[in-house]
C-alpha cells in the first residue's frame, strides 16, 4: 500500500472523514491503513468480538504517527443504536465491514448471528440515514447465492441460503435497497467472495481457510480438509477488496449506487490446489520444509461446492481492476505469516513469536462434528 496515492490521487486531493466499522479485523484494518496512507480523517469503531488492538497497532506503525493522528477509535457495539449514532456524527462516507462472519459459527448461533449482522446492520442504517452521511458501502457476502446452481455467479440470480449467515447477509442488501428508495441513503454493497491476506486471523475456531493452513504447516501440524478437496472458491486478495470499496465510496457515476457488487477475481482455485501453492511457498523459503500430506474429511453443513463470481457488472460500474491474482496475492500472504509466526524449524515447529504478532495459540483441530474447523465462508 506505499504507492496508494497514485492509484487514489483523487481521494488523495480530497480529505473527508470516514467510518470503518469493524476497523480493528482484517478487512477493516486494511481499509484503515489504506485511508490514512491517502491523507483522509478516519473513525473507527469495533468491539473486539473477533478484531484485535494488534491489528490497530500494526496499522499505527506501518503509517507513522502523523497519519496515525488522523484517526479516532470507539470502542462499541453495533447492536447499539447509541454507539453507531454517536460513531455517525460529522462522517462523509461510511465502509460498515463490522459482522460475525462464518457459515459454521452461524450454524452454531444464529441468534447472534442474526442480532450482529442483521439488528446491527439496521441500527448502522438507521444511523447514516439520521447523519446525512453521503455513501454507505457494506460488506455482502457471496453466501447470499445460497443453492443457485448457476455458474459463474451473477448479481441478479441468487437461491436460497444455506446458513443463517447467508440468510442475514441477503437481508443487508434488502434493507440497503429499502434505504435507498425510502430515504435517498446511497449505498453499495460489496458481495465478498474469498477474501484473503494480511492481518487475516489464523486463530480460533473459526478461522478462514488460508491463513488456517499456513499456520498449521508453519507448525508441522496436520492440514484436513473438507470433502474430497475439488470444492473450490474464487479467492480474492485484499488489495483488491481495499480497491473495489474506494471505488464503491467515491463513484460519481449515478447508476453505479443503489448496486450490490461481486468483489473476486472471477476464477476458481480448488482446496487441493490452494494446498499445493502454499506447500510451494514455504519450500521455496525453506528447502529443508516438506508438507505433510493433508488428511480428508466429511463436506461440512452449509458449504457449497463451487463458486466463482461474474466481475463485469462492477469492472463496467466501478472501473474495477485486480491487481493481485491468487499466486501473487498468496506469496505475499505467506511472507506475512511468516514474518509473524516465524520460519519453520528442521523439526517443523514454529519459532516464537514476533512482538505485536499473530496470537501464538493456533489450533487446527476437527471440531466436535468431526469437521476441520477451517472456515470457506
Amino acid at each position: 500500500m506505499e504507492h496508494i496515492t497514485a492509484l487514489y490521487p483523487d481521494i488523495a486531493r480530497t480529505p473527508r472523514t470516514w467510518l470503518v466499522t469493524g476497523v480493528a479485523g482484517f478487512i477493516g484494518s486494511n481499509l484503515l491503513e489504506a485511508l490514512l496512507r491517502l491523507g483522509q480523517r478516519v473513525v473507527g469503531l469495533d468491539n473486539f468480538a473477533t478484531g484485535h488492538r494488534h491489528n490497530l497497532d500494526q496499522v499505527r506503525d506501518a503509517v507513522g504517527g502523523e497519519r496515525w493522528g488522523n484517526s479516532r477509535f470507539l470502542e462499541g457495539d453495533i447492536r447499539s443504536l447509541d454507539a453507531c449514532r454517536d460513531a455517525c456524527k460529522g462522517v462523509d462516507i461510511v465502509l460498515h465491514e463490522a459482522a460475525l462472519g462464518s457459515v459454521p459459527r452461524s450454524i452454531d448461533d444464529p441468534i447472534t448471528s442474526h442480532d450482529t449482522n442483521v439488528t446491527g446492520f439496521l441500527h448502522m442504517l438507521v444511523a447514516a440515514r439520521d447523519a446525512k452521511v453521503g455513501r454507505f458501502v457494506y460488506a455482502a457476502s457471496s453466501a447470499a447465492y445460497g443453492d443457485w446452481p448457476g455458474m459463474p455467479k451473477v448479481e441478479e440470480e441468487i437461491g436460497r441460503p444455506l446458513s443463517p449467515y447467508g440468510a442475514g447477509k441477503y437481508m443487508n442488501e434488502l434493507y440497503a435497497d429499502v434505504f435507498g428508495r425510502c430515504y435517498g441513503l446511497a449505498t453499495v454493497g460489496m458481495r465478498y467472495f474469498n477474501v484473503f491476506g494480511p492481518r487475516q486471523d489464523p486463530e480460533g475456531a473459526y478461522a478462514a481457510v488460508i491463513p488456517k493452513w499456513i499456520a498449521a504447516m508453519l507448525r508441522g501440524e496436520t492440514v484436513y480438509i473438507n470433502g474430497d478437496g475439488e470444492t473450490a472458491r474464487d479467492f480474492c486478495h485484499i488489495d483488491n477488496v481495499v480497491q473495489a470499496n474506494l471505488l464503491a465510496a467515491v463513484v460519481s457515476d449515478p447508476r453505479a449506487v443503489g448496486q450490490v457488487y461481486n468483489v473476486a477475481l472471477g476464477d476458481e482455485t480448488t482446496l487441493n490446489a490452494l494446498h499445493g501453492m502454499i506447500a510451494e511457498f514455504l519450500a521455496l523459503r525453506d528447502p529443508e520444509f516438506a508438507a505433510a500430506e493433508p488428511v480428508y474429511r466429511d463436506f461440512r453443513p452449509g458449504d457449497v461446492r463451487h463458486s466463482r463470481a461474474d466481475i463485469s457488472r462492477i469492472r463496467r460500474l466501478l472501473g474495477f481492476r485486480p491487481t493481485h491474482r491468487v499466486r501473487e496475492g498468496l506469496e505475499q500472504a505467506v511472507d506475512w505469516y511468516i514474518s509473524r509466526l516465524g520460519p519453520v524449524t528442521k523439526r517443523g515447529e514454529r519459532l516464537a513469536l514476533s512482538a505485536g504478532g499473530v496470537p501464538a495459540a493456533i489450533s487446527n483441530s476437527p471440531d466436535r462434528m468431526g469437521h476441520p474447523l477451517a472456515a470457506l465462508d
